[in-house]
């Protein structure tokens, strides 16, 4: 998921290849999403473009915008899966190409665009908005140039960590709202009206490189910890927006380049020296962190549920049987209960596997498309889901059997306040790093 290392890449691109160009033709298509639910249309936006001179870039966190010569400007944010070309540039990671068809990686516009327009200065610039899942948002603000980061959506947001590092997001300002919040501080870290820009991956490394624990409650820190985790947010940050989120590029000990469980499969991911990751969901995110260094020194919430294996999917032999691996403890109680939650683990159907009957559940999302939680489509629980904020999708899992035990989600803590923000992605859903 795109987070202020993304948006400040794009900005980089469009500040060096767009900015000071008129824009001769523009094309949107009418997506109700991307376009209608931030109250515009793709005919607007296209309008908007035609005819007028780009004559600036900026981000905030997560979002970037196009100033223009008039009013309004475009002002964007990613979602899940969004990003934006400019014709024969690379402006996303070596990954993302090497995805796509041989077909598809030359082709303009490219697959899944929402609007596309290009410049009349020569050298001709042609630029895309694409997203494939449609949780990107494209939206017209009517104000100067100026005045961007003083209307919504932006003002409603938090200072960002790099561009306001030294006005707005000072050790003050972080240290008064640590004191006056009482939420686990990984779901402060993520809370866009906080900070704006950290996601999921940031929240984990800064967290890593302060030594805490992020199950513990934020007003339970010492003041010399807390001092530290700001400085460990002003260094991830200013450094992933320095590398352009090239993630290829991060510090070899960074949390980054060891989360993912790299390696043979069945294993658990771990820190070079050995020491195991663990993972555990924290306000409905899904939170990796290093328990040998990252330990308990005051007051948790109740009811977080820390994961006690990894579970990965292999093929095995004949026929196709999918075969649970997981790293679990060698002897003791704690063994049988990690064994315990193997087994009731629903198996991936593989070649030569009988389908298994299963129930349609719906998940919770956010406006970035993040899964909050998931829960079946019929009965009380969607009766209590339906009353929730956020929109559906459906899908289809496997029943489990009613012999085994029931692995249940890690439970996320009643809570005063709840964050708005985003939860863990997976490398393998960004645009990936070269």
């Amino acid at each position: 998921m795109p987070e202020i290392a993304e948006a400040a890449r794009i900005v980089h691109f469009l500040r060096a290849h767009l900015v000071g160009k008129r824009i001769k033709a523009a094309t949107a298509i009418d997506d109700a999403s991307v376009f209608g639910k931030v109250g515009t249309t793709g005919d607007a936006v296209a309008n908007a473009l035609t005819g007028k001179k780009v004559v600036g870039a900026g981000s905030q966190g997560k979002y970037f915008w196009l100033v223009l010569d008039s009013a309004p400007h475009l002002v964007m944010h990613f979602g899940m899966t969004g990003w934006m070309h400019i014709r024969g540039m690379r402006t996303g990671y070596t990954n993302y190409y090497n995805k796509l068809k041989a077909d598809e990686v030359d082709a303009w516009p490219p697959k899944f665009w929402k609007f596309h327009f290009e410049t009349d200065a020569s050298p001709q610039v042609e630029v895309a908005f694409t997203d494939p899942r449609r949780f990107g948002r494209v939206r017209l603000v009517d104000c100067p140039g100026t005045a961007i980061r003083k209307h919504s959506p932006l003002v409603e947001n938090g200072p960002d960590p790099v561009v306001d590092a030294e006005t707005t997001f000072t050790q003050d300002y972080f240290l008064a709202t640590m004191h006056k919040r009482h939420v686990p501080i990984k779901a402060l870290l993520l809370d866009q009206a906080f900070i704006s820009g950290i996601g999921n991956w940031v929240g984990d490394e800064v967290l890593f490189h302060a030594r805490l624990h992020p199950e513990q409650y934020c007003d339970e820190f010492s003041e010399a910890q807390m001092k530290k985790l700001y400085q460990s947010i002003r260094y991830v940050c200013r450094t992933a927006v320095d590398l352009l989120g090239d993630s290829d590029r991060f510090p070899a000990d960074w949390l980054f380049q060891h989360r993912w469980g790299k390696g043979s499969k069945g294993s658990v991911a771990q820190l070079p020296n050995g020491e195991k990751l663990s993972f555990l969901t924290v306000g409905g995110r899904t939170s990796c962190f290093a328990p040998a260094l990252q330990k308990k020194s005051g007051g948790v919430a109740p009811g977080i549920k820390e994961e006690p294996v990894v579970i990965k999917e292999e093929k095995g032999g004949k026929g196709g049987k999918a075969v649970k691996t997981a790293a679990v403890p060698k002897k003791g109680p704690a063994k049988k209960a990690a064994k315990a939650e193997v087994d009731a683990l629903p198996v991936k159907k593989e070649a030569g596997q009988k389908r298994k009957r299963g129930t349609v559940k719906e998940e919770v999302v956010d406006e970035d498309g993040d899964v909050l939680e998931s829960v079946p489509k019929r009965g009380k629980a969607a009766a209590a889901a339906a009353t929730r904020k956020g929109k559906v999708k459906t899908e289809t899992t496997p029943a489990k059997k009613a012999s085994k035990p029931t692995l249940k989600k890690a439970s996320t803590p009643a809570e005063t306040e709840t964050p708005a923000a985003n939860i863990g992605r997976r490398r393998s859903t960004r645009l990936s790093t070269n």
